[in-house]
């Protein structure tokens, strides 16, 4: 079984910043793609950004610029840096890891940003 736990959200205010770091546990041989999603109230969960196990990546346009996505394989971990937060960052943010072709989903943070 393959935990994962997302740490580092919370309040900031527009223009802040918020560092999520995402640690994968359990039985890993290894990990693929690496991603955060986020789900605001009565939205779809969207993707913000993913990561390849090389380090390829890709964005939302909604964050190009704004956010960074990075990993260590050797800690199994993916973080996100979000720099200048607006309020419409704000939602639940969830890691996914597709763990030999099988994914799993952390149980989420919450990034509220006031205005």
């Amino acid at each position: 079984q393959v935990q994962l736990v997302e740490s580092g959200g919370g309040l900031v205010q527009a223009g802040g910043s918020l560092r999520l770091s995402c640690a994968a546990s359990g039985s890993i041989f290894s990990i693929n793609a690496m991603g955060w999603y986020r789900q605001a109230p009565g939205k779809q969960r969207e993707l913000v950004a993913a990561i390849s196990r090389r380090g390829s990546t890709n964005y939302a346009d909604s964050v190009k610029g704004r956010f960074t996505i990075s990993r260590d394989n050797a800690k199994n971990t993916v973080y996100l840096q979000m720099n200048s937060l607006k309020p419409e960052d704000t939602a639940v943010y969830y890691c996914n890891a597709d763990v030999e072709a099988i994914p799993y989903w952390g149980q989420g943070t919450q990034v509220t940003v006031s205005s």
